[in-house]
């Protein structure tokens, strides 16, 4: 007896998944990509294309077609899809099949491009475009034939499956898609209601759509390289970022597809958006000085013309954009009680160990203390493919406790982000935590760094405090957490 059901629209209940702290940066990311634009900025266009050639390398490794390892990959991103680049050991296929699988998956992504690019609808013949194109050089799929025996079968290019393609679950149980005779009918609705969801935030709207049609299952195989791809056009068609699912993220995705399967589409929600927010980050610090020319030219004499027109203008928008500085303060009063009420806690339950002390401490700009903490700040920034803006105000709050020779030392960074004032900063949290022995005994003197926050808490000029307190405790709790456990094992 099958268990299967037919998809179901946008539910009410998935319409209202919390994502506020990442909607804040659509307009910011807009307007900066905007302003890039008119400046002709290479160096957009090249993140662009490094973020195309990632998507189409990583979208293969999570269909399991391939291993490719992250030396080759990092080549590959930088340098275009080259077979010289390529060794046998670092992938188990003949390099030149790779290449022509990557450009087969690059191309699908430039399809996507241009879709969106002459506003071309999303219609079956769209999607069996992109089937077509990412299947050219995959000739064969398998299949379990009725005597249960798997065998190596022709595959469909552009057409939708025409035998059933239920998985078999490790505990023996058999997972149905759609059958082929509702593939079309399905297809369809699906098509039919995206049209009626313009007005839900975007993401919310590629995640459901990502997830319907991976329950569709409409191809033989494939499914979830189109299904990425299409998502990919619904952000880009929304004017955000297309969205890499790292094979580090495979695990989570996959288990968040699931979820979503049992009626829980708010995991997915919370992957895309967290893959979305990085993205537009990481494009806000490219390096557009870099690509600037200050030649002088008869038309700058005109432009320069243009220039007391627009500064008060522009005074005016930098002042709207600096307004992130008073959220920061707003933010960083709430850490300091949330921080001094869980060390609070912490010193009763320590008592027994030692003396304990605890305190806390807000700095930054505003008491000519924000250069404190710029390297751990600008280090762990970059290390995200993020630039860390201190020509513009920093902000933190740090607390410490101290148990006999341990002391634990908890700091939150509010810091801009982007190469330009962009009204957009986040808060990073990271602890340090010393071993004070003898003086004379270097061996028994030590400090240990570590990031607290696996992601960061983003937000801009618009947002309010009020708006997002609990998804800001949430994260605070959870960074506390990683800090007060590693403390606690050291003693």
């Amino acid at each position: 007896m099958s268990d299967w059901k037919p998809i179901s629209p946008l539910l009410p209940v998935e319409r209202t998944i919390d994502i506020s702290g990442i909607q804040p940066l659509y307009d910011n990311w807009r307007s900066a990509k905007t302003r890039l634009k008119e400046s002709g900025v290479a160096q957009l266009e090249e993140f662009t294309r490094r973020l195309t050639r990632r998507l189409s390398i990583e979208t293969g490794i999570l269909e399991r077609l391939y291993d490719l390892d992250r030396g080759t990959t990092e080549a590959l991103v930088a340098h275009g899809f080259k077979e010289d680049l390529i060794s046998h050991e670092s992938t188990n296929l003949e390099p030149a099949q790779l290449i022509d699988i990557l450009r087969d998956q690059e191309a699908a992504v430039q399809l996507v491009m241009d879709c969106v690019a002459r506003q071309r609808p999303l219609t079956k013949g769209v999607m069996h475009e992109l089937h077509a194109i990412l299947t050219r050089h995959q000739d064969f799929t398998s299949a379990i034939d009725p005597l249960g025996i798997r065998r190596d079968i022709p595959l469909l290019k552009g057409k939708f499956k025409e035998q059933p393609n239920n998985p078999k679950r490790p505990d023996g149980t058999i997972h149905h898609y759609s059958p082929p005779l509702q593939v079309e009918s399905e297809v369809e609705n699906l098509l039919a209601w995206l049209p009626q969801y313009a007005e839900v935030d975007p993401i919310i709207v590629a995640a459901w759509f990502h997830h319907r049609f991976t329950q569709i299952h409409p191809y033989q195989d494939g499914n979830g390289r189109v299904a990425r791809a299409l998502t990919t056009l619904l952000l880009l068609r929304a004017d955000l970022l297309p969205l890499v699912v790292d094979r580090d993220l495979r695990v989570e995705y996959i288990q968040s597809l699931e979820d979503a399967d049992g009626g829980n589409l708010s995991q997915l929600v919370e992957i895309f958006a967290r893959l979305e927010r990085n993205a537009i980050l990481q494009a806000l610090s490219v390096d557009a000085q870099a690509e600037i020319s200050h030649q002088k030219t008869l038309t700058s004499a005109v432009i320069g013309s243009l220039a007391e027109k627009f500064a008060h203008r522009r005074l005016r928008k930098l002042a709207d954009l600096r307004q992130v500085n008073k959220v920061a303060i707003s933010f960083r009063s709430k850490a300091r009680v949330l921080i001094e009420d869980a060390l609070r806690a912490m010193q009763l339950t320590l008592q027994e160990v030692g003396k304990t002390q605890i305190n806390t401490k807000e700095g930054g700009s505003d008491s000519k203390t924000g250069h404190w903490y710029k390297f751990e700040v600008i280090q762990t920034a970059k290390e995200s493919g993020k630039f860390a803006n201190f020509a513009e105000n920093h902000y933190f709050v740090k607390g410490t406790v101290k148990v006999e020779a341990e002391r634990l030392t908890f700091v939150v960074s509010f810091h801009h982000i982007g190469r330009d004032l962009t009204g957009i900063m986040e808060a990073t949290a990271f602890s340090k935590i010393e071993s004070y022995g003898d003086p004379e005994d270097q061996e028994s003197m030590s400090e240990r760094f570590a990031l607290c926050s696996v992601e960061p808490f983003v937000f801009t000029h618009q947002t309010t405090l009020e708006s997002v307190s609990t998804t800001f405790e949430r994260w605070l709790d959870a960074a506390l957490a990683v800090a007060i456990k590693e403390f606690g094992d050291r003693l």
